[in-house]
């Protein structure tokens, strides 16, 4: 059994005991969340579409941890004027529990 669900604007496919990460979540670590905004759920072959979302389905996911993700640097530059600019950019995210889908 897998669900597609909409979590802070991001859709991922999950799946009951898997771990994702995904954007920073303002709840505590060890906090339990609850998304209703379940977009389909697959039971052994039989799917179920929502238009735009299923009505009564929930996934309960646990936050595990806070964490950051890997540097990106962006590197600007313009030729032959001597124009270099170096950034970089870490991601808040964090890391959840999918605990139970249920419909």
């Amino acid at each position: 059994m897998y669900a597609i669900v909409d979590i802070a604007g991001q859709q991922f496919k999950v799946e009951q005991g898997q771990e994702i990460f995904v954007h920073r979540l303002s709840e505590d670590e060890g906090a339990s969340v609850k998304f209703d905004k379940v977009l389909l759920i697959d039971q052994d072959g039989k799917v179920n579409v929502g238009t735009p979302v299923v009505e009564g389905a929930n996934v309960d996911v646990k936050v595990l941890e806070h964490v950051r993700g890997d540097k990106v640097k962006v590197f600007k530059k313009k030729r032959r004027k001597g124009y270099q600019k170096e950034s970089g950019h870490r991601q808040d995210l964090s890391k959840v529990l999918i605990e139970k889908i249920t419909f």
